[in-house]
């Protein structure tokens, strides 16, 4: 099966480094690059000339909002689609169906959905969301029937625990239906994952450790007689020698303050997130002089992890390794890939020109980036 690329766009802001986060450290807050509609448009043209098949739009208090964050991109790009993060807890099933449809009607089918249970009691409470984290996967599970009841045209009946609705309709069904991607490493999790999801996704541990993941809910989708697809979600550093993203990585880590990685890593101790305690534990919140110190697995590498939040380690290499470990964790059953870099932009092409054409190379994807070459030039400074 052919590998399916996505990347982010920085609804909360961009920056040449880790440090350059405003939803990870004070030092962050004024990041350079600020969110205007005309450098996220930036984002998505090129990210849609290098051939990419969707943008990750995040959901929370520390960005836009991804719903009129890219409803207003739409006019400004051709083709990529747009994968929607949002929170159940947030919307009414019946709500987020009627977004649906509408945003598929006026997108042309440009639509992809993000379910995001939200793994944090904190940054729910601010949203007036007081349930707590194995509550918060049952409801998205009632949330996931409603709404896939909607889409399938019939009005909807429907009395649970967090639910009750009377004919539930929207003014028509999506055209097409939005796939459904989907993340939680939780027992809690994981079998909501198995019954409602298309794609499920899961952060950069080492193949290994990916695959016994893939295998497990493969299994728990056998049992609901179904199929899942799965999503990888990273970072990248790719350039066109090895030790020239190593180089980056270091710059990365230098430019960490200590005090910010110490802070980072208290709230994230913090967390009740399984996959988010399982991203921390391949740093252990250590902040070492070599970034090779943090390369978990031959090319991950989990210093992203010391300041951010959610998605914590990086595919880092030349063109040909990052897409050596794409291989790889292909071969463990990933078929889709969400990831993002610093900046998003110039990262952008470095992965498109280097690394979309050695897969297509390798027969892994389509080249459906003819302007690609074979050895870009390093991205603008």
């Amino acid at each position: 099966m052919p590998i399916t690329t996505h990347w982010f766009l920085p609804t909360h802001g961009d920056g040449r480094s880790v440090v350059d986060r405003p939803h990870t450290t004070p030092t962050g807050a004024d990041t350079p690059r600020r969110p205007d509609i005309d450098y996220l448009a930036q984002v998505a043209q090129a990210v849609e000339h290098l051939g990419f098949t969707g943008m990750l739009t995040p959901t929370g208090s520390w960005c836009q909002d991804a719903w009129i964050t890219t409803a207003a991109l739409l006019a400004r790009t051709k083709r990529i689609k747009f994968l929607v993060a949002f929170r159940p807890g947030s919307l009414s099933p019946t709500l987020a169906a009627q977004l649906a449809s509408t945003y598929q009607k006026v997108s042309d089918g440009r639509l992809l959905l993000n379910i995001v249970t939200g793994g944090e009691s904190t940054e729910q409470q601010r949203y007036g969301d007081w349930l707590d984290h194995d509550e918060r996967y049952a409801r998205t599970d009632e949330f996931l029937a409603i709404m896939r009841a909607i889409f399938a045209g019939e009005p909807v009946d429907f009395d649970g625990a967090h639910y009750s609705v009377r004919g539930a309709t929207s003014f028509e069904p999506p055209a097409p239906v939005p796939p459904l991607y989907f993340g939680g490493s939780s027992e809690a999790a994981l079998p909501v994952a198995a019954r409602r999801a298309d794609v499920h996704l899961t952060w950069g541990e080492p193949p290994a450790a990916v695959g016994r993941k893939v295998q497990r809910l493969r299994e728990l989708a056998a049992e609901e007689g179904r199929e899942l697809r799965f999503g990888l979600r990273a970072h990248v550093i790719t350039r066109n020698t090895s030790a020239d993203a190593w180089d980056t990585a270091q710059r990365f880590l230098e430019q960490m303050d200590p005090a910010d990685v110490a802070a980072s890593q208290a709230k994230i101790a913090k967390t009740e997130a399984v996959g988010q305690q399982k991203m921390a534990a391949l740093h252990g919140g250590v902040l070492p002089s070599s970034a090779r110190d943090l390369e978990v697995h031959p090319g991950l590498w989990a210093g992203v992890g010391l300041l951010r939040g959610g998605a914590g380690t990086a595919l880092v290499g030349s063109h040909s390794e990052v897409a050596d470990l794409i291989e790889e964790y292909h071969s463990v059953g990933i078929d889709e890939f969400v990831l993002s870099g610093y900046p998003h932009l110039e990262e952008a092409y470095w992965f498109g020109e280097g690394v979309h054409p050695e897969l297509a190379r390798r027969g892994l994807r389509e080249n459906s980036s003819p302007e690609a070459v074979r050895d870009p030039e390093p991205a603008p400074h």
